[in-house]
């Protein structure tokens, strides 16, 4: 197979029209192709007269070994040689497991450490406190239509975790040749293949929900057990390791290994953990609203006049800016074609996020909009101060809705011009079910925050027309964009320091941000059980 890089498409160009751009590229005959396998697409959008697609990809083709000799003497860095990789086998503990190993979570971390464990033949028991994903589904939409909250079943809790009402986004900065692994698992599942090599690849939800269940079901055909329903609600501790969960208050479990996956939201068992002793440390996150446009116009902003054209679909953004008082205020999870949705797991604290479906449909874009928070704003030592800074503000939120899970909205140009909204008529219409109240989004946030939003908006219009449009909308709060909390692990074996036998591990340990890191966490966890353990005998 041969590599080759930076083949130019237009985005009028069929996709079958890759072979002709291969073989002009290599000057060779497009009979002599045999098989094509995209690598990578990217888009090339400075331009917005001249809009194309970039690919790599890597070819089968005839007599390649003359060729790569030709293209190396015309020092052509776009044509490589395309190294096949051998699938590393995993060496097994030599520690005898006498209990299966646990996953507690079913989050994304939870889900792929479990799939991992089952395919090496150790036949984990999964403890996932909220439903599967089809009552689960079904929960979530009673909430949004009657304001009536399942504190165990929600956006939050559930079979796979916050990120399966999101818009599935598979980008990730993290360089860990494991991401391949969980796209190609994904794909394996039911997520299209595009995914694998795709500029900004996402799944949507809808489509998410089913890949959740074929993995579900792939785990339990290999021997594994998921367990809805089952909150872990105490860990045994003996001489610095674990030794059993307790599930929903009364069920003891004998634990020798157990990966902790448990979701940025599991406020009640970080306050377990901390009354254990699991050593637990304060961690930064980021704080804001969430920001509504219409999706036209972000698309004619990103495209020109290429902004209808199907190949391109709904267009994102990624803004930044750094404020005069020293805080970042930037976009973040930014939802093409998708709506605000009710995202909280406690009665009386409200909290949102978005999410789009994969059509991206939508006519509304919405993007969280946060301003970082350190830990000294928390005010306190205490391990989980940011828990609590969190939870002042989502009160302050359901109260100004109306203490029924109705959003405070405001516009841009109120908040901008610091007065309260009292309608909201216009260019937007707010997506975020049950309801919405005009309101001043200012009693709900932290000063430094709204002053950072503030700049922030008027700044990013710069980089985005129409991004302080009067008529945008923005809807509080969104606090939930990363863990208040680490579960301090040892870099090695990425057990807890203190606590033998736990895998603190994914977005709700503090070691993850977004469904692929968080996956690969999972997998980097049930992979250092392996290491030391052997299967236990069923």
């Amino acid at each position: 197979m041969i590599r080759i890089s930076n083949i130019k498409m237009t985005v009028d160009d069929e996709m079958e029209n890759i072979g002709r751009k291969i073989s002009e590229k290599l000057k060779i005959d497009e009979k002599d192709i045999e098989d094509i396998s995209i690598v990578r697409e990217s888009l090339d959008a400075r331009k917005k007269n001249s809009i194309h697609f970039v690919y790599t990809v890597d070819a089968k083709i005839k007599n390649e070994e003359s060729l790569l000799k030709r293209e190396s003497k015309r020092k052509n860095s776009d044509i490589s040689l395309c190294e096949e990789k051998r699938q590393e086998n995993l060496e097994k503990g030599e520690v005898k497991l006498i209990q299966r190993p646990v996953v507690i979570g079913m989050g994304p971390a939870g889900l792929f450490a479990a799939l991992t464990l089952a395919q090496n033949g150790y036949s984990p028991v999964v403890l996932e406190r909220g439903c599967d994903v089809d009552k689960r589904t079904d929960d979530v939409d009673l909430f949004w239509e009657t304001g009536r909250l399942s504190a165990e079943s929600n956006v939050q809790f559930g079979e796979g975790g916050a990120g399966t009402f999101s818009d599935g986004k598979l980008t990730t900065r993290i360089k860990d040749k494991r991401a391949k692994d969980v796209l190609f698992e994904l794909v394996r599942f039911g997520a299209p293949n595009e995914i694998r090599y795709s500029h900004r690849p996402h799944v949507g939800t809808d489509i998410l929900k089913e890949v959740v269940k074929s993995i579900r079901n792939e785990i339990i055909r290999l021997g594994g057990d998921v367990r809805f329903g089952c909150k872990v609600t105490d860990i045994g501790i003996e001489n610095g390791k674990i030794t059993s969960v307790t599930i929903n208050g009364s069920e003891k479990l004998p634990v020798q290994a157990a990966v902790l996956s448990l979701g940025h939201s599991a406020r009640d068992t970080f306050h377990m953990l901390h009354e254990r002793g699991v050593e637990l440390s304060q961690k930064p996150f980021a704080i804001g609203v969430r920001i509504e446009h219409p999706q036209l116009l972000v698309n004619k902003a990103q495209y020109g006049e290429f902004y209808d054209n199907p190949r391109l679909g709904a267009a994102d953004y990624k803004l930044t800016h750094r404020c005069q008082n020293g805080r970042s205020a930037y976009t973040f999870c930014m939802c093409p074609g998708g709506e605000v949705i009710a995202s909280s797991s406690s009665e009386g604290e409200l909290v949102v996020n978005g999410m789009s479906y994969h059509a991206r449909s939508g006519e509304n874009a919405n993007s969280a909009l946060l301003v970082n928070v350190e830990t000294s704003d928390f005010k306190s030592s205490h391990p989980l101060a940011g828990v609590f800074f969190q939870q002042e503000y989502e009160k302050r939120a359901f109260e100004m809705g109306g203490s029924d899970y109705t959003a405070p909205v405001q516009t841009v140009r109120d908040f901008v011009q610091q007065r309260p909204s009292d309608s909201i008529e216009g260019a937007v219409n707010p997506t975020y079910r049950p309801g919405v109240k005009p309101s001043d989004i200012r009693m709900c946030l932290p000063e430094f925050v709204c002053e950072s939003l503030r700049e922030g908006i008027v700044e990013m219009n710069k980089k985005l027309k129409g991004f302080s449009m009067d008529d945008a909308v923005i809807t509080g709060i969104e606090t939930r964009s990363s863990s208040p909390v680490r579960i301090l692990r040892d870099m090695e074996t990425l057990e807890s320091v203190n606590v033998k036998g736990l895998y603190p591990s994914g977005e709700g340990a503090g070691y993850a941000g977004g469904i692929v890191s968080a996956a690969v966490d999972g997998i980097r966890s049930a992979q250092s059980i392996i290491k030391s353990y052997s299967p236990a005998e069923l």
